[in-house]
This record gives C-alpha cells, sequence and structure tokens, in this order.
C-alpha cells in the first residue's frame, strides 16, 4: 500500500486518482498498523521497520490535530475541512496504543489522545447521535469532491464501531495514565 498511496510527505492519499490526504485514508493505516504491531512477534525481522513506519506515521498525523477540539479533518492537511469523527477516533486508538505499549512517547501524545478523546465524546449525542462522521466514499477524482464529503449527523455504523474502540481503548487508559 505505500507504493501505490503513501506521499512523500508521509500522509496517505486515499487513491492513485489524487494525492487527496482523506481523513479516514489515513486514519484506516494507522490503526491497521497498531492493530498489527500489537499481535506482530517482535522477533519478526521486520518488526522493526513496521515500527517505525508506524512512528513516522504517528508524527506526521499529529501535526495536523486541531488544537481547538483535538479533531483531525477529512482531508487531513486542509484546515478548511470539517473535524472528522470516525478519523480521529481511530488515529486517536493508534496514538493511544502506541502510549500503551510504549511504541510513542507518552510525553508527547498523552495530550493528544486526550484532546481527541474530548473532542469525540463532544460529538456523541443521547440515542447514539453522532456528529460530522464522513459518508462513505469511494475513490474520488479530486481534492475539490473530498472536500465536498456530507458530514452524517445521525447514527452511523461506521462512527459508532470507531467510537467503541476508541472508548475500549480509553477504558484502559484511565486506569494507566489518568
Amino acid at each position: 500500500m505505500q507504493k501505490l498511496v503513501l506521499r512523500p510527505d508521509g500522509l496517505y492519499r486515499h487513491s492513485p486518482l489524487t494525492d487527496a490526504a482523506w481523513g479516514r485514508g489515513n486514519a484506516f493505516p494507522a490503526l491497521g498498523m497498531a492493530l498489527t504491531l500489537d499481535a506482530f512477534p517482535k522477533t519478526h525481522p521486520e518488526y522493526d521497520h513496521l515500527l517505525q513506519t508506524f512512528r513516522q506515521h504517528m508524527a506526521r498525523l499529529a501535526e495536523f490535530q486541531s488544537e481547538s477540539d483535538g479533531m483531525w479533518h477529512e482531508v487531513i492537511d486542509e484546515p478548511a475541512s470539517y473535524a472528522e469523527f470516525s478519523a480521529t477516533a481511530m488515529i486517536a486508538t493508534a496514538m493511544a496504543m502506541g502510549v500503551r505499549n510504549g511504541w510513542l512517547d507518552t510525553r508527547t501524545y498523552q495530550s493528544r489522545v486526550e484532546n481527541a478523546w474530548r473532542g469525540v465524546a463532544m460529538r456523541i449525542g443521547t440515542g447514539g447521535v453522532l456528529m460530522d462522521v464522513c459518508e462513505s466514499t469511494n475513490k474520488q477524482a479530486s481534492l475539490d469532491a473530498y472536500l465536498h464529503r456530507a458530514a452524517i449527523l445521525g447514527q452511523d455504523p461506521r462512527g459508532g464501531a470507531m467510537a467503541l474502540l476508541f472508548a475500549t481503548e480509553m477504558a484502559g487508559w484511565e486506569n494507566e495514565f489518568l
């Protein structure tokens, strides 16, 4: 996947059709690498490469977290795009796993995870209503097409699943770090 969609700046584009760094297009590799590292044997010859790749991606993503609300945007490097729920939950879950497992520096990433948790929690309403989950997104042909993806207000299985995954990680986090 890195050969196909990793941009030279360390962010992932969603598809070879455009260089747009779609939020979930970066969140899936972040979470996938964290889940893989969690299960991957440390003695495997590719473990160190995977860990380095994960750290580089987390560091790059950290640069784009909104200071005002702890969120990442629907297009990661486009601050004019909206703060997106599911990408934030996935990226922050990956960062929390990184801190918990000692792959990432606690001083650098703890506050990022906590800020993301506040941002996500503020977008969860009663009855499972979520705010700012990007609609289903196939490969788009332009940055403009990504920028015009609708933000869902309501229930959404993608956002709900990622919120539960993040909440589960944070439940252990609170015992260890808070």
